[in-house]
């Protein structure tokens, strides 16, 4: 049996001693290594060469979605699957959108993530049952609005957007990004009027909805 190499990407040392004792008692899954956040995730990757990496999405420093994203596009092959107590669609479609091709919930029966890792393997997408009926009314919704995604943002708007919606003044976001404080002020600008959005609170909602920052943090 070809034994299959996981790397595990979660900032609780406790629920990543779990998952690596249910992922061992899985014929075939080597734990190759763990990674208590996105950018550590990142570093071991290409010494490591996981062939699936199991990923939490509200992680210090780079998140999971973006780090997701990253991943994907330097090491196409690795299979991403996404494991969180988020069970918003939104955070589902942004998974997806970035290149997961599973979503489990933290919740989740032991036996499902072995059900997700075959169908993985396979070269299938897996969605527990509880978020993939979220997933197709989202889905139909938004064919039916005008909702603006976050994907026709620039990605300078996407960084003003996230730090907005951290709590960042215009002083730190200026500071942080090396620009001007009117240069961010015009990107707020630009944001609001893009998204039809016209008041921070709105906007933190907009980021959280789209995954770009989670709700609990």
């Amino acid at each position: 049996m070809t034994t299959v190499r996981v790397l595990l990407a979660d900032d609780h040392t406790l629920v990543r001693a779990g998952l690596r004792k249910l992922l061992e008692s899985i014929p075939g899954m080597e734990v190759v290594g763990e990674a208590g956040d996105g950018q550590q995730l990142l570093e071991m990757v290409e010494k490591l060469q996981p062939q699936v990496v199991l990923m939490d999405i509200a992680m210090p420093g780079l998140n999971g979605l973006e780090a997701t994203g990253r991943l994907v596009k330097a090491w196409p092959s690795i299979r991403v699957l996404i494991l969180s107590m988020h069970q918003n669609a939104e955070y589902v479609r942004q998974a997806l959108r970035q290149g997961a091709v599973a979503y489990l919930l933290k919740d989740a029966a032991p036996m499902e993530l072995e059900w997700a890792l075959a169908a993985v393997l396979r070269g299938e997408t897996y969605l527990s049952p509880a978020v993939s009926k979220g997933v197709v009314s989202d889905y139909v919704h938004r064919l039916r609005s005008e909702e603006q995604p976050a994907d026709a943002l620039t990605p300078r708007q996407r960084e003003v957007l996230q730090l907005i919606a951290e709590g960042q003044s215009t002083k730190e976001i200026a500071r942080r990004l090396d620009l001007s404080v009117k240069t961010v002020e015009t990107h707020r600008t630009q944001l609001m009027k893009q998204l039809d959005i016209h008041e921070v609170a709105g906007l933190v909602r907009y980021a959280i909805r789209e995954g770009l920052v989670s709700a609990t943090e």
